[in-house]
């Protein structure tokens, strides 16, 4: 018999108190390295206005996937445009 993975509870948004699910999403975040993009890993996100939180075991492992060197040297790269705000544009 297979066991079910129960989901997780995220309670209501602590921006705007709408309920939170738990979704697969994609994340950035910047480190030493640069820019790091995580995909599929389970978060809180709030139906209402988007707000994303994450337990916090996940939390410890997104932190040991942008500072292992090993893995990062073992996944995908892109190129990504860098580009100068400019407020004088005619």
């Amino acid at each position: 018999m297979k066991r079910r993975e129960s989901r997780y509870d995220y309670g209501a948004c602590h921006a705007c108190g709408g309920r939170m699910e738990e979704r697969r999403i994609k994340q950035h975040f910047w480190s030493k390295r640069g820019l790091i993009v995580i995909e599929d890993f389970p978060a809180g996100v709030c139906r209402r206005c988007g707000e994303k939180v994450v337990k916090a075991d996940v939390g410890r492992l997104v932190a040991e996937l942008v500072e292992g060197s090993r893995r990062l040297r073992k996944t995908r790269t892109m190129s990504v445009p860098v580009i100068k705000f400019v407020t004088n544009v005619a």
